[in-house]
């Protein structure tokens, strides 16, 4: 074994860990997501009736066009563009390997019905894992605005850190 081999799989000395811990940010949660939107209340309309979100008072120091949403602990906060260059120009493009959000979600039957019932584009997919024997079923559709959400049973995937 290298040198740089042996230095991998070497656990940190106690004064090592302590450095690690002083460097590390004293995050604590993901407070909101941004997003611009061709319509604010259009969007707001779709966050609350599709995902359930509520609109909830926006500091009036904000001298531009936007909404705040809340719930299941995230914000979401809509601000209306200046310029259309600078949201999606195919508001129908669905790729699960695009940019998204996520929420995982306990019941993807009853999201599917709701998009459906919605006349909501989407496309369904399930991820096998054979070596967890775990199975993730998501579900992908986008906002007004042509920005991709996704709904999925991720708490089915066991999380492992790289490498260990």
């Amino acid at each position: 074994m290298s040198q740089m081999e042996e230095r991998k799989v070497e656990k940190p000395n106690a004064k090592e860990r302590s450095k690690h811990e002083e460097e590390q940010l004293p995050l604590m949660a993901l407070n909101h997501v941004s997003r611009l939107c061709r319509n604010v209340e259009e969007s707001v309309d779709f966050y609350t009736k599709v995902l359930g979100f509520v609109k909830i008072e926006r500091p009036p120091a904000f001298e531009f066009d936007g909404a705040w949403l809340f719930n299941y602990g995230i914000g979401i906060h809509l601000v209306q563009s200046e310029d259309e260059e600078r949201l999606p120009a195919d508001t129908d493009h669905l790729d699960p390997m695009d940019n998204h959000i996520s929420f995982q979600c306990e019941d993807m039957e009853a999201i599917e019905r709701k998009l459906k019932d919605l006349n909501l584009k989407y496309i369904k997919r399930s991820v096998e894992d054979d070596e967890n024997k775990t199975t993730i079923d998501q579900l992908f559709f986008n906002d007004p605005d042509g920005f991709m959400i996704e709904m999925c049973n991720c708490e089915n995937m066991k999380l492992v850190p790289a490498g260990s």
